[in-house]
């Protein structure tokens, strides 16, 4: 007779504040073994807010419920970040940084195929993961990129991906000259006008029919930065 073995995960925060205590989740995956994995009090009260917001966006971001969740005081967390506008941003970091790694898992391409890959990493990223969406492109924060300097500086890992494409184009003259920021602030526009409407239901028909709309829109207007403009 076979008989399954249980590994059991002890996962342990400890917390840093004098008066917080270690917590540990034990879980059950299947096979027989201990193991301590331990993460600071910073990384456990971001992990929780992002499970927070995930589930109810900013709404569910309460700086006691986290506390709670995570065994400190409601003011032990102000030892880890400033205010709730200052976890607000590190959720916001946290998306971005999940939206980096989708753009630098894409295979190689340039100019205008690249500009597409990204069009549809954008669209799947919206659709599939929009609580982290949200996060990266739509909330307020203090973290988020802003048009134009942060993106002439260089400092958008994806923006980067983007501007080159855009500049590939008009230095082989299939793109009129023009600002490549400022292609991109289109770009954004559109991009995110319509998922916004997608997400407030003022677009009918389904996700398939949203999609199938997003890439036509999106094709349509790199379409129109060509010389002989929108075909």
């Amino acid at each position: 007779m076979f008989l399954a073995r249980t590994r059991v995960y002890r996962i342990c925060q400890i917390a840093q504040s004098p008066e917080a205590r270690i917590n540990c989740a034990v879980l059950d995956t299947g096979v027989e073994e201990v193991y301590d994995v331990y993460m600071d009090t910073q990384s456990a009260i971001l992990q929780v807010a992002r499970r927070a917001f995930d589930r109810r966006g900013l709404a569910g971001l309460s700086l006691r419920a986290i506390a709670a969740k995570v065994g400190i005081t409601p003011m032990a967390i102000y030892r880890h970040f400033k205010n709730k506008e200052a976890l607000v941003d590190a959720l916001v970091h946290d998306a971005m940084g999940e939206w980096t790694a989708r753009v630098e898992a894409l295979p190689p391409a340039e100019g205008r195929e690249k500009l597409t890959q990204l069009t549809d990493a954008f669209l799947e990223f919206a659709l599939v993961e929009p609580r982290r969406f949200e996060a990266a492109f739509l909330v307020p924060s203090r973290k988020a990129r802003r048009y134009p300097d942060d993106f002439l500086s260089g400092f958008s890992t994806s923006g980067n991906v983007q501007r080159q494409a855009i500049e590939h184009e008009i230095r082989r003259g299939a793109f009129a000259e023009a600002e490549p920021v400022e292609l991109m602030i289109i770009n954004a526009a559109l991009a995110q006008g319509l998922v916004s409407l997608y997400r407030a239901a003022r677009i009918a028909g389904g996700e398939k029919d949203f999609r199938a709309l997003f890439r036509r829109a999106m094709a349509r207007l790199i379409s129109s930065y060509g010389k002989g403009g929108s075909k």
